[in-house]
């Protein structure tokens, strides 16, 4: 059969033959035994609802051994046996050109190059899922085939629950991941709920998605880097030959050393899986690879002499990094992580008393000490890290849980008093008063045609745009502004582009709007040849209540709550998104975060125009407005310019406390 004809026919007429494991892919780790016998039976009746009966008898059993063998039903056999990649959106079978745009997207998210264990439908952070089995991928591929420009396909947690009739402004899907129950929100229930097949761990943009590879966290990696190095150096004193020691070459902290290359110094960034470094470094996002502690101390020491640009692969765990740079008096001037800490017993984080294959052989036959192991070792990794701080080094929390999980692990990580941690969150130092406060956050798009010239084309309109904004912009926005110029300007040169063809920017509303309004003219125009797909890491501005990460310069005690988030993914499909998705759990953890993304088709149409105008300005100034609530002055100043510029929008100002008056209380 044809791609189309297998696209259309969705689940198989006949019964595929079973399919071999590929040990040559990065597969998931195997997941916790936690279902009881009689659960074990559900999963299974769970997982054969999807295929006739007669196939029932063959299939359970296998099933059930899959269960076993890795503690969830992925379906195996009715993995496709097409190439895998975002396709140019005219190859896609489709009744809705919007459908056929949102078929390339979980393509792209699927794709070998870009997913982190393809085979298992998760595309980053060790559980960030797509879909929780093939069947789901082929009904889903099925329904989008078939869908038309009135009707909406609910998505629950990866099942395709169905095509509903809706009006044409209507989202053509609506996605939501892991929405449980509050009570029902702790690691275990996600193990025991996703292995019963009833929901999943959508991350951020792999279950809504508009995952977009490595770049898509690296132009925020960049800002993040080049701004703790700023804090660090003296003024203009440049990063090279200085040392950017962190962790993890998986789907998301992959982006690092490109990264640090970016800005100029050294990273090292230690990592215990080969494959990952070797996917890295085949794709150029490494330069060098190290498996000695003695040789990478010898390495780096060369390029601080030499004060070289270098990103180096270390391949073993960070914690014997971190303590013998102590040993031998290597300074390392800013330090992190980015393990994936939100699923700390299930492969996120490896600990050092453990090889990567007795770490992997732990995690399913003795969980309990798999967490004994984790603990200590985040108790050793901490107390490196503290000796590194006492001589300068500027550690900061990456968003991943670090602080958190090592804090549960009762590691040395709290302020003195015990009232918070005694290293800062990357937003609350950075991200948070410098860019998202202002309404700057990861917009992002990609180009449907899969030609490199479209994407060249719709780089030049957003740096055009923003040049000419820097030119008026306040004092307040000018450097977010250069520096987004500067990423535009060698964005071409990066070689950042795995899978579609794609890219990023830290952008404002004003200059979002603005890029999207010439995107659709381009291609109402035939300068840019097919629609773009507009949309944004849910790490963004109002995308996500996540209090030890996007909302930790929250201080009036909202960074506990989820308004924000929910009212994000309602206001965004009420205003014209092509997409929206809601999801429990992405970046620091199931239970721990609330977030929500959209995408949006722009088809040249001016009904493209309107609702890009709508639902941006809404999608950035909610966010805007909860910050100012919380008195963040820079949220404060940026929500009173946009309410002098868009006439209907007014937004709720706190007055401020003199604080001589709660002193006296």
């Amino acid at each position: 059969m044809t791609f189309k004809e297998q696209i259309v026919q969705g689940i198989p007429a006949q019964l595929p033959a079973p399919r071999a494991y590929d040990p040559t892919i990065s597969h998931a780790p195997k997941r916790k035994d936690i279902l009881s016998a009689e659960e074990k039976k559900l999963a299974v009746m769970n997982a054969l609802r999807y295929f006739p009966a007669a196939w029932h008898a063959e299939l359970a059993p296998e099933f059930m051994q899959e269960l076993k063998d890795y503690g969830r039903i992925y379906m195996y056999r009715f993995r496709p046996d097409y190439e895998m990649y975002a396709r140019p959106i005219g190859e896609y079978p489709a009744q809705s050109q919007h459908a056929a745009a949102m078929m390339l997207m979980i393509q792209n998210n699927l794709d070998p190059a870009v997913a982190q264990h393809p085979h298992e439908l998760i595309t980053y952070g060790g559980n960030g899922a797509v879909f929780q089995n093939w069947a789901q991928y082929l009904l889903t591929m099925k329904y989008l085939s078939e869908m038309t420009d009135e009707q909406t396909l609910h998505m629950y947690s990866g099942h395709p629950m169905g095509l509903f009739p809706s009006f044409k402004s209507s989202p053509r899907v609506i996605i939501s991941n892991g929405m449980m129950i509050p009570n029902y929100s702790k690691p275990d229930d996600w193990e025991k709920y996703n292995a019963l097949g009833v929901t999943q761990y959508g991350q951020m943009t792999a279950g809504s998605w508009m995952y977009i590879g490595p770049q898509g966290i690296i132009h925020g990696t960049t800002i993040t880097v080049m701004n703790a190095f700023r804090k660090k150096l003296a003024l203009n004193e440049s990063p090279k030959g200085k040392i950017f020691l962190t962790a993890g070459l998986g789907g998301m902290s992959g982006a690092q050393p490109k990264a640090g290359n970016i800005v100029g110094c050294i990273s090292v960034c230690a990592e215990v899986n080969i494959q990952a470094i070797k996917k890295r470094h085949s794709q150029g996002w490494v330069d060098e690879i190290i498996d000695n502690l003695d040789d990478l101390v010898t390495r780096v020491s060369l390029a601080k002499e030499k004060k070289e640009t270098v990103s180096i692969a270390y391949w073993g765990n960070i914690v014997d990094v971190w303590e013998h740079f102590d040993k031998v008096g290597l300074h390392v001037e800013i330090g992190s992580d980015q393990t994936s800490l939100h699923n700390p017993y299930s492969g996120g984080y490896y600990p050092v008393s453990l090889s990567f294959e007795e770490a992997q052989k732990m995690i399913s036959e003795n969980p309990e000490q798999f967490k004994v192991e984790v603990q200590a070792s985040l108790r050793r990794h901490a107390a490196a890290v503290n000796r590194h701080a006492a001589k300068g080094t500027y550690f900061f929390d990456y968003g991943n849980a670090f602080l958190l999980e090592c804090s549960k692990a009762n590691a040395d990580v709290m302020t003195e008093d015990g009232s918070k941690f005694r290293y800062p969150s990357y937003v609350q130092d950075i991200m948070g008063p410098m860019y998202f406060d202002y309404g700057f956050g990861p917009f992002r798009w990609v180009c449907s045609s899969g030609d490199p010239k479209d994407l060249e084309y719709s780089d030049q309109i957003s740096l055009d745009v923003l040049r000419e904004m820097h030119e008026k912009a306040p004092a307040e926005t000018k450097m977010q502004l250069a520096d987004n110029i500067h990423w535009m300007e060698e964005a071409g040169n990066n070689n950042m582009v795995v899978g579609s063809q794609a890219r990023i920017l830290y952008a404002n509303c004003e200059a979002r709007i603005e890029i999207a309004f010439r995107f659709n003219a381009a291609i109402r125009n035939k300068e840019i040849s097919a629609p773009i797909v507009l949309g944004r890491d849910h790490h963004d501005v109002s995308g996500t209540d996540s209090p030890f990460r996007e909302t930790s310069n929250i201080y009036d005690g909202s960074s506990f709550t989820a308004d924000m988030a929910v009212q994000n993914v309602i206001g965004d499909a009420s205003r014209g998104a092509t997409w929206v998705s809601l999801h429990n759990g992405g970046g620091v953890g199931w239970g721990e975060v609330t977030n929500g993304g959209f995408g949006m088709v722009l088809d040249g149409t001016e009904e493209a125009d309107e609702k890009l105008r709508m639902m941006l300005l809404y999608d950035v100034n909610n966010g805007i407005a909860r910050r100012s609530w919380a008195r963040n002055k820079e949220a404060m100043f940026a929500i009173a310019e946009e309410m002098k510029q868009t006439p209907g929008l007014k937004v709720t100002i706190p007055n401020l406390v003199d604080a001589e008056i709660l002193n006296s209380l």
